[in-house]
């Protein structure tokens, strides 16, 4: 007897553009934790897990609120500075509960260099956390520390009323935006003496 065609209808999730679970299958056999980052209109989360029956299990976070909480920082809380710095966080957070390895999920996000999942990427690098991943694909140094922030600003300093326009949420904090870099710097160095100290 003839049948129609057949056809899976794909899983709810995938249907709403929320689980590639290709990929998700091919993490999880890793057997490694995976780094999940998150970026909304106003933070960046990133969180490191492992799956479990009932679902993913959380690890370790970092949440881009705690950066001006705990640790100062005048910026925004979602641009590529602030990825890295919770990425920092979260990683040397990875690092105090001994996980030495984990694999990076990317999730739906298209993985264009230097995006701000490859800042935070770079930030558990630098926490010491070992994550397979290809060099090319992280931002450089200069991104990451809000340079490119900072000479904006100067290109902007001759039009007042476009630079009060602009950075009006910088200003409001009292930082001035050129000098985002050597504050990026300050909170950084903030963080990782936290965590030598043995604070968190």
């Amino acid at each position: 007897m003839a049948k129609g065609p057949a056809y899976n209808v794909p899983y709810r999730r995938r249907r709403e553009g929320k689980t590639n679970y290709k990929l998700r299958k091919r993490l999880i056999s890793s057997g490694l934790p995976r780094i999940v980052t998150r970026k909304t209109n106003r933070h960046i989360i990133v969180q490191l897990v492992e799956p479990a029956p009932k679902g993913d299990k959380v690890i370790a976070s970092a949440h881009s609120s705690e950066l001006r909480k705990k640790y100062g920082y005048l910026g925004s809380l979602s641009n590529l500075p602030s990825a890295y710095l919770s990425g920092l966080l979260c990683g040397y957070r990875t690092a105090a509960k001994g996980i030495k390895k984990a694999v990076f999920d990317v999730g739906l996000h298209s993985p264009s260099r230097g995006a701000h999942v490859f800042a935070t990427l770079k930030g558990f690098l630098d926490a010491g956390i070992e994550v397979a991943h290809d060099k090319e694909i992280l931002p450089d140094e200069n991104r990451i520390s809000g340079q490119h922030i900072s000479s904006y600003a100067k290109d902007l300093s001759s039009d007042p009323d476009t630079y009060s326009r602009r950075f009006s949420e910088y200003l409001s904090r009292e930082l001035a935006p050129e000098k985002i870099s050597e504050h990026f710097h300050l909170v950084k160095e903030r963080i990782t003496s936290d965590f030598k100290e043995g604070n968190s």
